[in-house]
């Protein structure tokens, strides 16, 4: 890839992407402790938003690079792009459809035509049946309230809504709660484990119906719930469904008024504000849904009306250009200093790397430099002990967020831990500082380099709304990304391929004594890997007949 002559180097008429490969050339470049000096630069690259500061002050951009950056948007035309966003214009151009996700959280009068008859309705639907659920008048098939929720969906359908109950479920709901993702036999053995068939809810979320990983743990589910009470009826009662496909939840087995609709124009990792939400609704409450979808609402607010110098996605979004198109900064940890938050960088690299993990541009052809990072990362004092040694002093160029939330939110206020939190902060501020300006140490064991840019974000405190608009920051950011490289970051082709190996190496996985077929497509290696495993599952299967003989 050769980041400094596209996508939009001046040969394309961008003249900011070479102005900005020239000051990326320049050496030596101005280090951080120096550019942390510059007041007014440090307050330039400062905004604050619903309740949160953004400081990108930290990192490795000087008034130039700064003015530069802005100029490259600018001629990608964000603002234009932004609103063909809202308007519902199908900007997910290769399956010609809309991505309306902030229709979702935006108010009747603020919704597209596309959303406006259907949000609504489902909105309100939505509410009902969690409320119902919290407060015992929606039951199993018994007639006893509910105790457990188990969730089955997976990437965009799982981790938004587990990340969400993780970080503000409420005290007073009774109700415990399990994600189902892996299609692996032991994620829905845990899940079920101890689990009552009477007072055990299950919410299946495909937009197909016809997730493989889904719809297998559905049926195991399901299966459980009939052998343990004998009665079709559980079914009917303890199931509910979120699907763009109606007809196919109806043929599963579900009653209508069990299935809620998602929509073509939403991506599942863009869901999370949709009926795909229905656990977090149950675990938090009515009035906190309502605050989560205010803040993200509040939050494409900030994104449609703050100018380009003061908009925070947008400056985040410019930052990481820099640092992955310029800088050669192919890393970026997610390090959240908040308990609470410790599922969000799982939720951060699906959202990040499924949108912006592409090499084609709009119209076909290559983009020519890198795009998304990889993301990875862990919470707060715990990656201090794991991984952040490689960070002060190893040598991979990385950039980071450092997400901290100001007030300690103990519900009730618990005095005894102020010192917990306050250590938290510290170390918060501390490692951030540390990568900023490194360890000047004449011991070469001890010295660490610094100059690793990061950004610093700040709640003031951990709730439903800032929850809502830290979300919807990071979708406007992936968005901003997006288009300064011109690509589509609604559409995930990238995975079909293997998911479609999977089903022929299923079938042969099953066949007994002759080899992998060649002839299907599956290369040596492949052909090997099923003959061994076949053996040891024979062996194993072998075995187990031969316990059940002795018995």
């Amino acid at each position: 890839m050769t980041d400094s002559t596209a996508p939009g180097s001046a040969a394309a008429g961008l003249m900011a992407w070479g102005r900005l490969a020239g000051l990326a050339n320049q050496a030596p470049r101005t280090q951080l402790a120096t550019l942390l000096r510059d007041g007014p630069r440090c307050r330039a690259l400062r905004c604050a938003a619903v309740g949160t500061l953004f400081d990108f002050s930290r990192q490795p951009v000087d008034g130039e690079v700064l003015q530069a950056l802005l100029q490259l948007a600018g001629e990608r035309q964000w603002e234009a792009r932004r609103e063909a966003l809202f308007a519902g214009e199908p900007v997910n151009t290769t399956e010609g459809v809309p991505a309306l996700h902030t229709a979702l959280r935006a108010p009747a009068a603020e919704q597209p035509e596309a959303a406006a008859q259907a949000v609504p309705v489902t909105r309100q639907r939505l509410m009902a049946f969690a409320e119902s659920v919290r407060d015992g008048r929606r039951t199993g098939h018994s007639g006893r309230a509910f105790q457990r929720v188990v969730h089955i969906g997976i990437g965009g359908s799982q981790l938004g809504p587990e990340l969400a109950i993780e970080a503000l479920r409420n005290a007073d709901c009774p109700l415990t709660f399990r994600f189902v993702a892996n299609i692996d036999g032991h994620a829905i053995a845990d899940a079920l484990v101890g689990a009552d068939p009477e007072t055990t809810l299950f919410i299946v979320v495909s937009k197909s119906f016809t997730t493989l990983e889904t719809l297998a743990n559905a049926a195991t589910a399901r299966n459980w719930l009939l052998e343990r009470t004998n009665r079709r009826e559980a079914v009917a009662a303890q199931f509910v469904a979120v699907t763009a496909r109606p007809e196919a939840a109806t043929a599963w087995g579900l009653r209508s008024e069990n299935i809620f609709p998602m929509w073509d124009w939403v991506g599942g990792r863009f869901s999370l504000w949709s009926a795909v939400g229905a656990p977090v609704a149950i675990g938090i409450g009515k009035a906190d849904f309502k605050a989560l979808l205010d803040g993200a609402h509040a939050m494409d607010r900030h994104f449609r009306e703050a100018p380009a110098e003061a908009n925070a996605p947008l400056l985040a979004a410019l930052t990481d250009i820099w640092n992955i198109n310029f800088l050669g900064v192919a890393n970026h940890a997610v390090l959240p200093y908040d308990h609470r938050l410790r599922r969000l960088p799982a939720y951060l690299q699906q959202l990040m790397t499924e949108s912006n993990g592409k090499s084609t541009r709009h119209d076909g052809s290559a983009t020519g430099v890198h795009t998304a990072p990889v993301i990875w990362g862990g919470e707060g004092t715990t990656g201090q002990h794991a991984f952040h040694q490689m960070l002060h002093q190893g040598t991979r160029a990385f950039s980071a967020d450092f997400i901290l939330t100001a007030a300690d939110g103990h519900q009730p206020p618990r005095p005894e831990l102020a010192d917990h939190h306050r250590w938290l902060l510290a170390n918060g501020l501390g490692q951030g500082q540390a990568m900023a300006l490194g360890w000047p140490h004449e011991d070469a064991h001890r010295a660490a380099p610094g100059n690793h840019g990061t950004n610093t974000i700040v709640l003031d405190r951990l709730d439903a709304k800032r929850l809502g608009a830290l979300l919807a920051f990071y979708e406007h950011r992936v968005f901003c990304q997006g288009l300064i490289w011109d690509i589509n970051s609604f559409d995930q082709w990238g995975v079909e391929f293997g998911k479609q190996l999977a089903r022929t190496l299923f079938d042969q996985l099953g066949r007994k004594g002759a080899p992998a077929d060649a002839a299907l497509g599956l290369d040596a290696a492949t052909q090997a890997l099923v003959a061994h495993l076949r053996e040891i599952n024979a062996s194993a299967a072998a075995q187990t007949t031969a316990k059940g003989e002795r018995r």
